[in-house]
């Protein structure tokens, strides 16, 4: 179990931090960008919570939240053995099966798209998209780091499968409020 007893520690005051492992890293590696994008998403999530009050996507957004910082040590442990264990997390396939199980059973309950959706509908449909567009960029983030060092492909299609998974869901109660708001193409000319 994690505990921390002191917040500041000094040793990142030259530009880098600690990885999983010890190593250490630059603060502007493409890694620690991910990292922080994957951070900053789950901090969004966190803010979408507070405006859905379904039960059922309130549980899935919970889960979501607990596994982003699996997703954030997966991405900060260094090496090529992405074999969970009980000392290393890392992201694995029945996570991301679980993630594509929900997508089809929300998305079964939703109309077919006839556009693309202006991101709104409700407060909580609104504050999803914006969770949605930050997980996109965590995503690019992460691609560009396993660009340059080993990542678990895992975490790669968590990442990817969330945020359509974030997409649906913001239907979903964007439809139990206003429904979604279609983009008109060329409407304002």
């Amino acid at each position: 179990m994690v505990r921390l007893t002191k917040i500041y520690t000094r040793t990142g005051d030259g530009g880098d931090t600690g990885l999983v492992d010890g190593s250490r890293l630059s603060k502007a590696h493409a890694r620690m960008a991910a990292i922080g994008d994957v951070d900053e998403a789950n901090s969004a999530i966190g803010l979408a919570l507070l405006h859905v009050q379904a039960d059922e996507p309130r549980a899935m957004l919970s889960r979501i939240q607990n596994e982003m910082f699996d997703l954030g040590a997966d991405l900060a442990t260094p090496g090529e053995d992405f074999a969970p264990s009980e000392m290393t997390l890392r992201i694995t396939g029945p996570q991301v099966e679980r993630l594509e199980r929900e997508i089809d059973a929300i998305n079964e309950h939703l109309e077919p798209l006839r556009s693309f959706i202006l991101p709104g509908g409700s407060g909580g449909a609104a504050h999803l998209h914006l969770a949605r567009t930050v997980v996109r960029r965590a995503e690019r983030m992460a691609v560009a780091a396993a660009a340059e060092v080993p990542l678990n492909p895992q975490a790669l299609a968590y990442i990817n499968r969330l945020s359509d998974h974030l997409f649906v869901l913001a239907r979903l109660v964007a439809r139990s409020a206003n429904g979604d708001i279609l983009w008109q193409p060329g409407a304002t000319r």
